[in-house]
């Protein structure tokens, strides 16, 4: 099995958003089922022992997406964002779970995790657009496919 890590940079002064892709898949066996593009999944652990596990996409710890599932890491899909990949049996081309209006941190189980918009070195997610949003002086995030385009601000920004 070999891993892939890349790493998401968000950089406004000292504040860094980091989403690594070296997660392991947990399976229970050979018939655990195949992800899938819109799947969320919590994202914890290290490198050395991450786990992978399907969330709710509403929940708190559901910090990354399944945006496509492709034979080999090369083939996840270029021209934006980098994308965090896991690659076993399958490759999965990760983008981070994030929602419009909510602020995240650094974590370093994580990568990235939901955080108190109270925070000034927090990022916020000022606008997330299927599509192609402009977002201003604030920091973009777009990805092709699926087709998203995420506007992010630091907390202390904002003020």
């Amino acid at each position: 099995m070999s891993l892939t890590m890349r790493k998401l940079g968000w950089g406004i002064g000292a504040a860094v958003v980091v989403l690594a892709g070296v997660y392991a898949l947990t399976t229970t066996g050979g018939d655990a089922p195949r992800p899938v593009p819109g799947e969320c999944a919590s994202i914890s652990g290290t490198a050395d022992q991450p786990r992978y596990q399907v969330a709710d996409c509403a929940a708190a710890q559901a910090n990354v997406k399944v945006a496509k599932v492709v034979d080999q890491a090369g083939q996840c899909p270029t021209g934006g964002a980098p994308y965090s990949t896991y690659t076993g049996p399958v490759t999965l081309c990760l983008i981070p779970n994030l929602v419009e209006g909510s602020c995240y941190e650094q974590d370093g189980e994580a990568g990235v995790r939901k955080a108190d918009c109270g925070s000034a070195e927090a990022v916020k997610v000022v606008k997330a657009d299927r599509g192609g949003a402009t977002c201003g002086t604030g920091r973009t995030l777009t990805y092709p496919e699926p087709s998203v385009t995420f506007c992010l601000a630091r907390v202390g920004d904002l003020r």
